[in-house]
């Protein structure tokens, strides 16, 4: 690891494996597919490695669906909040599902689409989300339909519907409280479709979740419905799999030790900051350290850290569970080096298979 420069994002294929068996336990138990949720995690060097443990691929942009198509293959869902007149053909020509975000949008281009599976989006007005701005259940959210009327009036033009209302639930108690919400205001929609997609955002990949309720309840749900079952992990399916790794450029003692990496949480790591968390740093020592990243945004921080000795520069930090919404928002602010992509192999081996330059950076612009 000595050998490759930092920052970069390094995907250990042992951890991701891990994950990756426990999908295929909940879909072997449950019945329900399991379809990587590219809007979270689409490094595709390791698209070969998930895809015998996966369904397929759902989107949120064209891009994200050509990608699938291209890279992942097997079923490739198609969602976009809104389709535009010229990319929907395109979008259609990679699908085997699409799904309308609106009856609007179902209006406009169903008629292109009745070559593939069609689907609309429901919006059952409630979310595990403890994030407004995450929260799709929002006041005057615009993201599905939820009036029944409404959506009656679409059954004989759709065989499916997505319901993404979870967001980081690690709580199974609460997924089933909520899923017997649905199966009671919507149960008579239910009936008449052939699909419903449960979205991401369920942590069943998490330490101690208690998976086999799970893939029961899923499962039940399955039968009493006639339906079959989709979940859109992205989290779930790379959780602790990936560590950003950074060097210590500078130290500074202002009222506090403040070790400056090679890296920035703004650009590398922009969720974090969006929603006001910190990083998940070494914890095990003496030695308390802030991490902050190079650029001049004052809040550029990571977080807070210990370790068994003091810092020098030229040491090297690993920042934990740093796959998910990471590589996908990266970012050249600052122009700050972008962190390469490396994946160790299940044998210890690493390799570096993607790295930036000054020409990709350049290339962004104008």
């Amino acid at each position: 690891m000595s050998e490759l420069q930092t920052p970069y994002y390094l995907i250990d294929k042992a951890r991701l494996r891990a994950n990756m068996e426990k999908v295929v336990r909940l879909r072997e138990r449950s019945g329900a597919k399991a379809l990587l949720a590219l809007k979270c995690f689409a490094t595709w060097s390791v698209f070969d490695f998930m895809r015998d443990f996966m369904d397929g691929t759902t989107s949120s942009s064209l891009y994200e669906l050509r990608l699938g198509h291209e890279e992942f293959g097997k079923e490739t869902h198609a969602y976009s909040v809104a389709w535009a007149d010229h990319e929907i053909d395109e979008a259609i020509g990679y699908a085997d599902k699409i799904i309308f975000n609106s009856l609007g949008q179902l209006d406009r281009f169903g008629d292109r689409a009745k070559g593939i599976t069609t689907g609309l989006r429901l919006n059952p007005r409630f979310s595990t989300s403890g994030f407004d701005l995450a929260d799709p259940a929002r006041p005057f959210s615009r993201l599905g339909e939820w009036d029944t009327a409404r959506l009656e009036a679409a059954m004989s033009r759709i065989s499916g519907v997505m319901i993404h209302y979870n967001c980081e639930n690690g709580d199974y108690e609460l997924f089933d409280h909520q899923l017997s919400r649905i199966e009671t205001e919507f149960g008579d929609i239910l009936h008449k479709l052939e699909w419903v997609s449960l979205g991401g955002g369920i942590h069943f990949t998490g330490e101690g979740y208690p998976l086999d309720r799970l893939a029961d309840r899923l499962a039940a749900f399955s039968q009493k419905f006639g339906v079959q079952v989709y979940l859109e992990p992205g989290e779930a399916s790379i959780t602790e799999s990936t560590t950003l790794e950074v060097s210590v450029l500078d130290l500074i003692d202002n009222g506090k030790n403040v070790a400056i990496v090679d890296s920035s949480i703004e650009a590398h790591m922009l969720d974090l900051l969006i929603y006001r968390e910190t990083a998940k740093l070494p914890q095990h020592g003496e030695h308390e350290y802030q991490v902050a990243g190079k650029t001049c945004l004052a809040g550029d921080i990571f977080g807070e850290a210990r370790f068994a000795q003091p810092l020098k520069i030229g040491d090297r930090i690993s920042i934990a569970d740093a796959a998910g919404y990471t590589m996908v928002k990266k970012n050249w602010f600052n122009g700050v080096a972008m962190p390469a992509i490396a994946i160790r192999e299940e044998d210890g081996s690493i390799r570096s298979v993607r790295s930036f330059g000054y020409d990709d950076y350049k290339g962004s612009l104008s």
